[in-house]
């Protein structure tokens, strides 16, 4: 199976945590565009979905999903999203599409989160995937070089503004031993919004694709 043909699997599985007349928290990325369409086949048991991104939104939409604002919202029975690394502790590096601080606040609200992801995104230890600091503008060399006071090499992501009017700086060279620890330690810096690593909420099932079919894995 190529990879695509993973995520599809993975995305596809997801289906089976769907609570019949809920709305359902998606997350973002290229994993999550197939869980959204898989999701348009079974749109009528659900009453619509809210979304990490401005781009998943607009997927939803066209596929006549109603789209939801988390603030009218109390808790979601299920959030799906993907990851760009995850460890055996579930604890995960998200961000890569650069909607990291709307899919931490949809994790947050939700009462499982359902990780769908190939078997090339699972590590022993998180951080050769760079680790994305959302930053506010004016902070975006303070918050440099207190990450390299941190060990790690942070790179601004060029052409990108969040959805949030703020930039992405990929951090490089770190190795996240203490996913719990390294999150709060970075939120603290002043001018983050906040930081890809999802290890204080971490994921409560991994549904992990390979070549024998998808894994699926509960959190300790």
């Amino acid at each position: 199976m190529t990879q695509d043909e993973l995520k599809k699997a993975a995305a596809c599985a997801a289906l089976d945590y769907i609570v019949d007349g809920s709305i359902v928290g998606v997350g973002t990325g290229s994993t999550v565009n197939h869980f959204i369409d898989a999701l348009a086949g079974v749109r009528t048991r659900i009453r619509g979905a809210v979304s990490s991104s401005e781009a998943s939104s607009r997927r939803l939409a066209a596929h006549g999903i109603e789209v939801f604002d988390l603030n009218g919202i109390e808790s979601l029975p299920v959030y799906v999203d993907g990851a760009d690394e995850i460890d055996g502790s579930f604890a995960m590096i998200k961000g890569g599409g650069g909607a990291l601080t709307r899919e931490k606040i949809v994790a947050a609200v939700s009462e499982r989160f359902i990780c769908i992801c190939d078997a090339s995104k699972r590590v022993d230890v998180l951080g050769r995937f760079p680790l994305p600091v959302e930053v506010i503008p004016m902070a975006c060399s303070h918050v440099s070089r207190e990450l390299r006071r941190l060990g790690g090499e942070p790179r601004l992501r060029e052409g990108l503004v969040t959805d949030n009017g703020n930039l992405i700086l990929d951090v490089h060279g770190l190795q996240i031993t203490d996913p719990v620890a390294t999150e709060t330690r970075i939120n603290q810096i002043v001018g983050v919004v906040t930081n890809g690593l999802f290890a204080e909420r971490g994921a409560d099932v991994l549904l992990l694709a390979g070549a024998g079919g998808v894994e699926r894995l509960l959190a300790h």
